[in-house]
């Protein structure tokens, strides 16, 4: 299909126009998830599934937050102890000026990865509550959620190290590092609600999102999504400048309620194109 046929199909399809039907027809080679996954993706069912999961996506944010409050404490603590209680080495420290010999270094950094570990856990989730939501079509609950990342810790832990060592690399040279970035939706569904091997899932999902017939209108959709959230952020960051600050109360919220709707919003264009089954 020529790039022209494809503008046309895309371009028709209504992002903002919350009634509007698509203008292709989707693919469904299988039907496995709820119903509602296979239904046209618009801003009011995403905001009506994040608002069903307003408690999990709140303890989940909760929680992140103070992993990563302790993630900075450990750090200063450690660095503190490792170098003497020296303002100016834990200052030189916090700054990237320390050198890697000193103990209060490697200390800090250590303090730092025990909690930064489960904060990757907690922060996956965010992206995770999606895909299960549709695969059952029920709202996940905070145990349910919870549940779900402690009953498998370590394939996640591995699936997050594979990605990021995968990710990294092709960022080397740009374009697979975005290539691979694309893929994450669908990547992190099926970690989570398939028993797929790992390595199967990585490239099971690269093929589906580079394969399927689709499959290029849902990179498109997600292309979309993140230029609308990084106008937001921009939006939210000149104006919090602009308040001197006290715009954060209203900016940070709307920042982390959009990115969830996002989130609810891609996997339900996943399912909708064919490229999630």
């Amino acid at each position: 299909m020529g790039f022209g046929a494809f503008w046309c199909r895309f371009s028709r399809f209504a992002l903002l126009n919350l009634a509007a039907a698509p203008s292709f027809r989707p693919v469904r080679p299988r039907i496995v998830a709820a119903p509602i996954a296979y239904e046209q993706p618009t801003l009011n069912k995403a905001w009506e599934a994040f608002v069903a999961h307003i408690p999990t996506i709140l303890i989940i944010s909760i929680a992140s937050g103070i992993f990563a409050g302790l993630a900075y404490a450990a750090q200063v603590l450690l660095i503190l102890i490792g170098n003497g209680a020296s303002p100016e080495a834990l200052g030189s420290a916090l700054n990237g000026t320390t050198l890697p010999s000193t103990l209060g270094f490697w200390m800090g950094l250590l303090g730092q990865i025990t909690f930064m570990v489960p904060l990757y856990l907690v922060n996956v989730l965010l992206t995770a509550v999606p895909a299960m939501y549709y695969e059952t079509g029920e709202a996940v609950t905070v145990q349910g959620a919870f549940g779900a990342l402690l009953g498998r810790p370590w394939r996640y832990l591995l699936a997050g190290a594979l990605f990021a060592l995968v990710c990294g690399i092709g960022f080397c040279c740009v374009l697979p590092g975005i290539a691979v970035a694309l893929v994450t939706p669908v990547y992190v569904n099926k970690i989570f609600t398939t028993n797929m091997p790992i390595l199967d899932a990585f490239s099971s999902s690269f093929r589906a999102v580079y394969r399927s017939e689709n499959g290029w209108i849902f990179i498109g959709v997600e292309i979309l999504v993140v230029a609308v959230m990084m106008a937001l952020t921009v939006a939210m960051i000149v104006f919090v400048l602009m308040t001197c600050g006290l715009g954060a109360i209203v900016a940070v919220p709307l920042i982390a309620i959009a990115n969830s709707m996002s989130c609810f919003y891609v996997q339900n264009a996943a399912y909708r194109q064919g490229v999630l089954t």
